[in-house]
């Protein structure tokens, strides 16, 4: 299990992928908006004039001293739905990221939101 305290110190790490290549830097951590607990972050990948964030699930990250590793390789995860810099996850755009790790989504019964930034 995450420990939500935790995931504040994991902001600017290195995301590896299982074989240890750099995917790039986290940059914020998205909580389930059912339990409040970490659930996807977004990491800025690409060229440094080019940088934008992707999204990759948490669920069985390990933390290192110096790197966040999540189970998805590099290319899988640098595909991944993106948003601007600044920006935020829209409502109608989570589901894409769900899918493009063939994640089941479902809404809340109310029709909300599944992620929030935290």
């Amino acid at each position: 299990m995450i420990h939500p305290a935790g995931v504040r110190e994991w902001r600017h790490q290195d995301v590896v992928d299982p074989k240890g290549h750099e995917i790039g830097v986290l940059e914020a951590v998205y909580v389930s908006t059912a339990t409040d607990e970490p659930a996807m972050a977004t990491v800025r990948t690409g060229l440094p004039t080019r940088r934008r964030p992707v999204f990759v699930p948490l669920d069985d990250a390990t933390v290192g001293p110096d790197y966040v590793r999540v189970p998805y390789d590099e290319g899988t995860v640098r595909k991944a739905p993106a948003i601007g810099t600044d920006d935020v996850l829209a409502a109608e755009d989570e589901q894409a990221v769900f899918h493009h790790y063939g994640m089941a989504y479902r809404p809340g019964a109310a029709g909300e939101r599944r992620l929030a930034r935290r």
